[in-house]
């Protein structure tokens, strides 16, 4: 690898632990009666774990711009389908 471009080891191990605490938060608050609220807060728990994921394990911290579009245009897809359910559902 080359010098100061990736992270040491300690820095994946952070995130791992990271991840599995993200994991036991989604599992607690699915036990939490949130009303609404559960399914906005298990994809923002699961949108923390996808970014940690994708920054760090994929190495796309260190990409470029090209790459970053690439990655980001999917998301982008994923919300506007997010919305057109949500307004669909929540307008009947």
């Amino acid at each position: 690898m080359e010098k100061g471009r990736g992270a040491g080891y300690g820095v994946y191990v952070a995130i791992f632990a990271a991840l599995l605490v993200l994991t036991g938060a989604t599992v607690a608050v699915s036990y939490v009666d949130l009303g609404l609220w559960n399914v906005a807060v298990a994809l923002l728990i699961a949108s923390v774990k996808a970014s940690l994921v994708a920054l760090f394990f994929m190495h796309l911290k260190h990409e470029g711009g090209l790459v970053w579009t690439f990655a980001l245009v999917p998301v982008l897809f994923l919300v506007l389908i997010i919305a057109g359910t949500l307004s669909d559902t929540l307008f009947r």
